[in-house]
C-alpha cells in the first residue's frame, strides 16, 4: 500500500539531487546521488520540483493591475462572512454542525484533491473516489482542479520567485489574497503555459467539472449548503444561507490562504533552512494538515505532506481510510532514515529541541 523512497529530494543547478542513508553503527553516513529520472518515473512528473535554473528578469518589475470585480467580490464576501458571525447565536445547533461538515468535505476537496492527488499525485484514487473529491472541490470553489494543479505546481517549481502565483517575498497580504486581486506577473502565466499538464487533461472526472464549473460552484458551493438546513429542519433561510454558504465559505479560503501567506513566514525549518516554507501546526489545524510546510516543500511527494501521520492532519487520516476501504492505493511515503539524513544536512536544528 506505500510507495517508500529511500532518498531525499532537493535541487541544484546540476540536476536533482538527494541524499541516502547508510548505518555503519550509531554514525549517519549521508551519499549525494542524482535520481532526477528516478523520481519522475515513480509519479510520473517533476513539474512539482524546485527549478533552481530560473532566473527573474532584470529591470523594474511590471506595473500592478487590479482585478477590480475580484476586489469587490471579496470585499463583500468578507462582509457577508462578519454579518454571519453574529447570527450564530440564532443558529440551531443541526445547522451549526452541517456547517463544519461542510467546511470539511469542501477542505477535503482541497487537500486531498486538488493539492494531494492531482497536483502531487502522491496516491492513487479510484473512479468513487475522483467523484466525491471533484464534488467536494466544487464546494470549495477555489477554482476548478485544471486552473488549481497548474498554479500549484508553477507555486512549488518556481517558489518564491515572479513565476510564484502568490509569492512570500511580496508580503503577507499579497500571498494571502493580494495574489486574487491583481493580474498575475507575466512570468507566472509563461511558466504554467509550458507545465506538462497531459496528466490532467487525461482525467475525464476533472475535465467534465472544468466543462461545468460554474454551475456546480452555484449548485454546491452556495444553494446545497443553504437549502438543506432550511428544507430540513426548518431553519431560518437567511441563517441557512449566511452560516453554510458564505461563513464557511470565507473560513475555508483563509484556511487555505494561510498555507500560502502564514506558513511561507512562521515557523521552524526543520527539514532545509534555505527555503521559505515553514512547519506551522496552527495551519495545519486549520488546513486538515498542510501547515507543515518546509517538509511538503522538501519532500513535496509524500502524501502526508509531513512525517508525522494523523497529528493535526485529518487528510492524511482521510486517505488512509480511503486505503483501508480500496477507493485509494500507492502512497508515496519518504523513509525515515531520508528524511533523518536530510534534517541533518541542511534543517535548522530544531527538531533536536522536539
Amino acid at each position: 500500500l506505500f510507495k517508500e523512497f529511500s532518498s531525499t529530494s532537493s535541487t541544484t543547478a546540476g540536476g536533482t539531487v538527494t541524499s541516502r542513508v547508510t548505518r555503519n553503527g550509531n554514525a549517519v553516513m549521508e551519499k549525494d546521488l542524482l535520481n532526477h529520472e528516478d523520481l519522475a518515473a515513480e509519479r510520473g512528473m517533476i513539474d512539482d520540483i524546485f527549478d533552481e535554473t530560473y532566473r527573474e528578469k532584470e529591470g523594474p518589475k511590471p506595473p500592478l493591475r487590479y482585478v477590480w470585480r475580484n476586489i469587490i467580490l471579496m470585499s463583500l464576501l468578507h462582509l457577508g462572512a462578519l454579518f454571519a458571525l453574529t447570527l450564530i447565536p440564532s443558529a440551531k445547533i443541526q445547522t451549526l454542525a452541517w456547517a463544519l461538515l461542510c467546511f470539511v468535505v469542501s477542505a477535503l476537496g482541497i487537500t486531498a484533491g486538488s493539492h494531494r492527488l492531482w497536483s502531487h499525485r502522491s496516491y492513487k484514487a479510484t473512479l468513487p473516489l475522483r467523484i466525491f473529491l471533484t464534488i467536494a472541490n466544487s464546494m470549495a470553489f477555489q477554482n476548478d482542479i485544471y486552473e488549481w494543479v497548474r498554479d500549484h505546481r508553477v507555486h512549488h517549481k518556481f517558489s518564491e520567485t515572479d513565476a510564484d502565483p502568490h509569492n512570500a517575498m511580496r508580503g503577507f497580504f499579497f500571498s494571502h489574497i493580494g495574489w486574487l486581486l491583481v493580474r498575475k506577473h507575466p512570468d507566472v502565466i509563461e511558466k504554467g503555459q509550458k507545465l506538462d499538464l497531459s496528466d490532467i487533461k487525461a482525467d475525464k472526472v476533472v475535465m467534465f467539472q472544468r466543462r461545468y464549473y460554474k454551475p456546480s460552484v452555484v449548485l454546491l458551493c452556495f444553494t446545497l449548503p443553504a437549502v438543506v438546513p432550511w428544507y430540513f429542519w426548518d431553519e431560518s433561510i437567511i441563517i441557512s444561507f449566511f452560516i453554510p454558504a458564505i461563513l464557511r465559505y470565507t473560513v475555508g479560503l483563509n484556511a487555505t490562504w494561510l498555507v500560502n501567506s502564514a506558513a511561507h513566514m512562521f515557523g521552524n525549518r526543520p527539514y532545509d533552512q534555505n527555503i521559505n516554507p515553514r512547519e506551522n501546526p496552527l495551519v495545519s489545524l486549520g488546513a486538515l494538515g498542510e501547515g507543515f510546510h518546509n517538509y511538503h516543500h522538501t519532500f513535496p511527494y509524500d502524501y502526508s505532506t509531513s512525517e508525522f501521520g494523523w497529528r493535526f492532519n485529518l487528510t492524511t487520516a482521510f486517505i488512509d481510510l480511503m486505503c483501508l476501504l480500496g477507493l485509494a492505493s500507492d502512497r508515496k511515503k519518504v523513509s525515515k532514515e531520508a528524511i533523518l539524513a536530510r534534517k541533518m544536512r541542511t534543517g535548522d536544528g530544531s527538531h533536536k529541541s522536539g
